[in-house]
């Protein structure tokens, strides 16, 4: 009988969580900004403008503050795997490992020696070859992200890998399916594009502030079209990215697609739901599975079209997942639980076998070993319920995070078309718009992580390995020590990089750009 502290399980997801949501504030805009920044560089090399080089600069400044801050949530990020997760880091450690061991080749040498050249190198390098810097520190960048969003893609769909019962660890057999996985790369084009936006809606906002203030009136404008023109295709990317995500979502985790929705039933033609506010989710304890609004508004067929492409599909609901539904050949969760429970018996057994030299014994715990590893996490699982995510945060989340993509679709069109017709600086009420957009970015970029890992839940790696078996054998005590330790310094970081940022803004740029 397996016993877990699930005080130690929850404080320790509390802890990640912390400092994944504060990393996160940090990192989209130095994904986005440094592409904004390499291609107002190359109108300044294009031209020979002395305005456009004192631009760069500016937002070159402002991109230095952000990327020196978010350098110290992302290493304790890493260090929490060993620290917090350690069985989790044994499991998949010869896996999981390689990505981020990449990551930080890429992050120690190309991105800080192309980011002291790109700060360091306007006096000391030719136009081109400083423009040269800034665009690999640009790519740089995106490709440190790109090692992170492969290890997560990873977690969401384990691929490319065996395990090995003689060490209990997971091996990599093809690096290349790992990193090129349909999860992992949908992830990466997903989160840049998403981070673009984001950073484009940064640059507006600061833009937007300088005009209503009518100052650096130049500056403002230049940068709020490049931003504009930018942030509107990354935001329709995004879209499209966000559509693939979710078709694989529908392939790999059916259960998050059906907490997404509020699915609780599924059914053929099922419709969409564009907006709705939840009924009390109790039911769910009694494994009533009634989906339930106070308020909804639904496309019809909508849900169905766009998981499968056909308008007349069936998409499983909670309750088809939990107890099956043999016409669609769904398994039902007592049966995954009964599968994942002789996985890991028949470790067991093996490991026992190889230390008494019983080797027919070992054989026959082995081939039960594989015939149900597919399972193996479900073993840990006690009921329906530590397999259902939290439906309703998923379900907000996910609405929050795909209302407010479409409206910066909307918002990049109508500033594009104020700047074309020289009305944006007589458009005070579209510039304090253009203010709240940047925050309304940030809940966007936020609620999609918790779509993406709460949704996901119970699982740190999909169908193996459930948060609860993952976890270190460590005092729930000492997390929560570090848990509002971390809280502690990382608002004091957040508010530091608040106060330099806004302080920089008010100075603006040098004159000159020198």
């Amino acid at each position: 009988m397996m016993n877990f502290d699930y005080s130690l399980i929850d404080w320790s997801r509390a802890q990640f969580a912390l400092t994944a949501m504060y990393h996160w504030i940090f990192v989209p805009i130095t994904l986005g900004i440094t592409f904004i920044i390499a291609i107002m560089e190359t109108f300044y090399v294009k031209t020979n403008n002395p305005e456009w080089k004192r631009i760069t600069k500016f937002w070159m400044t402002l991109f230095g503050i952000n990327f020196a801050i978010g350098i110290a949530t992302g290493i304790i990020l890493e260090f929490e795997f060993g620290t917090n997760w350690s069985n989790y880091s044994w499991f998949v450690g010869d896996i999981f490992g390689a990505p981020l061991a990449i990551e930080g080749i890429m992050a120690f040498f190309l991105e800080s020696t192309f980011i002291a050249l790109m700060f360091f190198g306007w006096n000391k390098l030719s136009k081109r070859a400083h423009l040269i810097a800034t665009w690999v520190t640009a790519i740089g960048t995106n490709l440190s992200a790109l090692w992170i969003l492969v290890a997560n893609g990873w977690m969401q769909s384990p691929v490319g890998m065996k395990f090995n019962p003689d060490t209990a660890r997971n091996e990599m057999l093809s690096f290349w399916d790992v990193f090129l996985s349909p999860v992992a790369i949908s992830k990466f084009l997903h989160t840049i594009s998403s981070s673009y936006t984001l950073a484009s809606l940064f640059v507006i906002c600061v833009s937007a502030w300088y005009i209503l203030r009518k100052r650096e009136i130049s500056l403002a404008r230049k940068s709020m079209v490049i931003a504009a023109i930018f942030g509107l295709i990354s935001s329709l990317y995004t879209a499209i990215t966000g559509d693939a995500s979710a078709k694989q979502v529908v392939e790999k985790q059916p259960m998050k697609l059906a907490a997404m929705e509020g699915l609780y039933q599924g059914k053929n033609n099922a419709a969409l739901t564009a907006f709705g506010f939840l009924k009390d989710q109790s039911n769910l304890q009694k494994q009533q599975y009634i989906r339930d609004y106070y308020l909804k508004i639904e496309i019809p067929n909508a849900l169905s079209l766009l998981a499968f492409n056909d308008p007349n599909a069936f998409v499983p609901g909670i309750k088809d997942l939990v107890e099956g539904n043999a016409s669609k050949n769904l398994i039902p969760l007592s049966m995954k639980i009964s599968m994942g429970k002789k996985a890991i018996q028949a470790l067991a057994d093996y490991r026992n076998a190889i230390k008494v030299n019983d080797a027919p014994k070992a054989i026959n715990a082995r081939k039960a070993l594989e015939a149900n590893f597919k399972y193996f996490g479900y073993g840990y699982i006690k009921n329906a319920r530590q397999a259902i995510p939290n439906v309703a945060l998923t379900f907000y989340s996910f609405h929050i995070m795909v209302t407010l993509g479409f409206w910066f679709i909307v918002f990049f069109i109508v500033t594009l078309f104020l700047i074309y017709n020289d009305k944006i600086q007589e458009s005070k009420l579209w510039l304090r718009l253009s203010i709240l957009g940047f925050p309304l970015a940030f809940i966007a970029s936020e609620a999609g992580w918790i779509v993406a890992e709460l949704g996901r839940q119970p699982w740190v790696i999909q169908d193996l390995m459930p948060t609860m078996a993952a976890v270190s054998k460590i005092s729930a005590g000492t997390v929560q020590i570090t848990f509002w330790l971390f809280a502690v310094v990382f608002t004091a970081l957040l508010a530091a990089e608040i106060s330099i940022m806004i302080k920089q803004i008010k100075l603006g740029p040098k004159e000159g750009g020198h």
